[in-house]
């Protein structure tokens, strides 16, 4: 049956939305029947299903069931594909394209059964998150499932889970403009005024307690000039009938809110940004939801909102009835790294010294799994604030200390020294020791430097970096049985010099915010030996900790050493051994099997090892690398892997003739 529908949406922007609806019967759903029905399997965003139909006895018999490509949701086919479906109500439920097309697709087949697409408006066509979508949520309501989807314009639409048509008595018809909760003036299909701000929107809501609740995102912080914008205020509406209930000030605006005096010279007034951007996570039985934030505007300068800046780079728990702070913890003050915390917590619970504990688990580009107590937010193992190095740049503030873990044991490169550099033959540790020379090194949170400063030096690197550690991609999973963290993470460092904000100003066709930065982020890589990287292997890896001890158990590099470096004329006749592809691993848990991809720019491969040891058990081969985090249910009997993919088979992005666009692959057992 085709039906199309057009309910109202937005009146008061005379808009239509419009959704194609292609129902088709769904197999009834069985008690063997096991549901993804979050962006990370659960609202504890553990990344964890407790399946074994396939295990290590047959992992490689797995074959491709079927493959949904991304070639008719837009023009813009090859972006990657972000998002990670869902299974619940017995379909598979996610996003695609620019448009953030949502569509139901059956899982056996990987046939469509609907689409919604919100209509383009400005804001829509404003966004810079446009292919960022992650996904969806689901949520039972009055027996009915429902889909809720956040686009990049900054709308909420509740979608019936079945037709894919909005629900009529949720907000007006199916849809809430969520500007109209944010405390600004704005054009109903422009958006905001540019001088004011800019936000949109890049994660899934979370729906929890019979309330769902929105997260946002801006424009990325190391493109900005200009120091004002919105903040990335929380919001929480009734689930049922999209009703508001609540708005989070995430950053304070009286006297009267917790935090304020964290921003001094005012700078609580005019300073934007602070999205939570991420995922989130919840705990129904205490009635939390766990919030992750960025940095301030701008990601590498801060001299114009001095101070510790609550709750930029910040674990929030808030009472998700009411949107008040239970509890925070700033894991960066006064961010100037771009050390967004970019994934959802994971939340466990865990046994230390015979004394159950119920923990969350935030895992960060700087490499540290800050492990807290989700229910009052004291740290599990002591976090100690260490000295933090200062910095040069005139007009800064540097804050003195920050906060390392005393356990689990940090998994990535932190301290930048020259034995830690390239060695495979005494050549290429020369040339690697003659370029880091040119730059300011040292421990994790040394700070960015400005162009002409007096050291003489091309940039400061800082290790990880704002593209290292655990980032985007899909951060962690954990066996809840064994309380064992699975967490993904590169070796990437950044050395972004700081430049002249006015000559970036006028470069920028669309700025947002009224006055100009005296500095900004400008170009500043850092490249090793040859075309080599600059660093030692692991280029990425996957590290096994003991939630329950704080141990590190083992890691294993990410997948196998690239052609580009096994083959490279300066590597002639050399052991490299086992470097592992530059890129981000993407894991899944499940009872049996740790699997992972390698993520963008790595390899066309799933890989299996066992949870216990890492001994990989076995390889099979994917259409195009993963993207981002995949996904594992049962339906109907079977075990299906879901994995995102898209790009160049073999690394990297470009190329003709093995690129694929964004899409999904289904694996299972042979039927």
């Amino acid at each position: 049956m085709k039906a199309i529908y057009s309910p109202g949406f937005a009146k008061s922007a005379g808009l239509v939305a419009l959704a194609l609806c292609m129902t088709l019967a769904a197999g009834p759903v069985t008690a063997q029947d096991g549901g993804w029905t979050h962006w990370g399997g659960d609202a504890a965003s553990t990344r964890y299903a407790p399946f074994d139909q396939i295990d290590a006895s047959n992992f490689e018999d797995l074959e491709v069931a079927w493959v949904w490509r991304g070639d008719n949701f837009g023009p813009h086919i090859y972006n990657i594909q972000r998002s990670t479906p869902i299974y619940a109500d017995g379909k598979l439920f996610s996003v695609a394209g620019e448009r953030r097309t949502v569509f139901a697709m059956d899982p056996a087949t990987g046939e469509t059964l609907w689409t919604f697409r919100e209509p383009s408006t400005k804001r829509w066509e404003d966004s810079m998150r446009k292919s960022y979508g992650k996904g969806v949520a689901y949520e039972e309501v009055n027996g009915e499932g429902r889909i809720y989807i956040v686009t990049p314009a900054f709308f909420l639409h509740v979608l019936d889970a079945d037709t894919g048509i909005p629900v009529a008595d949720f907000g007006d018809n199916g849809t809430i403009d969520l500007l109209s909760n944010f405390g600004y003036d704005f054009h109903p299909t422009d958006g905001l005024p540019p001088e004011v701000g800019y936000i949109t929107n890049s994660s899934p809501p979370i729906v929890t307690n019979g309330v769902v609740v929105v997260g946002n995102s801006h424009e990325q912080g190391y493109q900005q000039t200009r120091r004002e914008n919105v903040p990335g205020h929380i919001l929480g509406y009734d689930a049922a009938n999209g009703d508001f209930l609540w708005k989070f000030n995430v950053i304070p605006q009286s006297e009267s809110e917790f935090g304020f005096d964290t921003w001094e010279s005012d700078a609580w007034s005019y300073t934007g940004n602070v999205s939570a951007w991420a995922p989130l996570s919840a705990d129904e039985e205490l009635g939390l939801v766990y919030v992750a934030t960025d940095p301030p505007t701008n990601d590498f300068w801060g001299g114009f909102h001095p101070g510790d800046n609550l709750f930029a780079t910040t674990i929030l728990a808030l009472d998700v009835r009411t949107g008040e702070r239970r509890w925070h913890f700033q894991t960066v003050h006064h961010d100037i790294w771009n050390y967004d915390n970019p994934t959802a917590p994971t939340l466990v619970d865990i046994s230390v010294d015979g004394q159950r504990i119920p923990a969350l688990v935030q895992t960060t580009k700087q490499s540290y799994a800050y492990v807290l107590n989700r229910a009052t937010g004291e740290p599990v193992w002591p976090i100690e604030e260490r000295p933090a190095p200062q910095g040069h740049v005139p007009g800064e503030w540097y804050s003195p200390t920050q906060p390392h873990p005393t356990k689990p044991a940090a998994y990535e490169l932190q301290n930048v020294s020259i034995d830690e550099l390239i060695d495979f033959t005494p050549e290429l540790r020369a040339e690697a020791t003659e370029i880091l020379e040119q730059y300011e090194y040292g421990p994790l949170f040394t700070p960015p430097l400005q162009r002409g400063n007096d050291l003489g030096k091309r940039a400061a690197i800082h290790c990880p970096g704002s593209n290292g550690g655990t980032n985007i991609m899909g951060g962690a999973s954990v066996d809840t049985e064994t309380n064992i963290l699975y967490v993904s993470s590169t070796k990437a460092c950044s050395a972004p010099m700081l430049t002249p904000g006015l000559a970036a100003d006028q470069d920028d066709p669309n700025p947002i915010g009224r006055t100009v930065m005296e500095w900004v982020a400008g170009p500043g890589g850092v490249r090793g030996p040859q075309g080599l990287p600059l660093f030692k292997p692991p280029y990425a890896r996957i590290t096994a900790i003991d939630l329950n001890t704080g141990e590190t158990l083992w890691w294993i590099p990410n997948g196998d050493t690239p052609d580009r470096i096994k083959n490279h004329p300066a590597l002639e006749g050399v052991d490299v051994g086992n470097t592992g592809a530059p890129s981000h691993p993407t894991t899944v848990s499940t009872k049996s099997l740790l699997i992972y991809g390698e993520g963008r720019g790595g390899g066309a491969v799933l890989h299996a090892h066992n949870k216990m040891t890492g001994e990989r058990i076995g390889t099979v081969e994917i259409p195009a690398p993963t993207n981002t985090a995949p996904m594992t249910f049962m339906h109907e009997g079977v075990q299906y892997i879901v994995a995102p993919i898209g790009g160049r088979s073999g690394g990297g992005r470009g190329g003709r003739g093995s690129q694929m666009p964004g899409s999904f692959v289904a694996l299972r057992l042979p039927q």
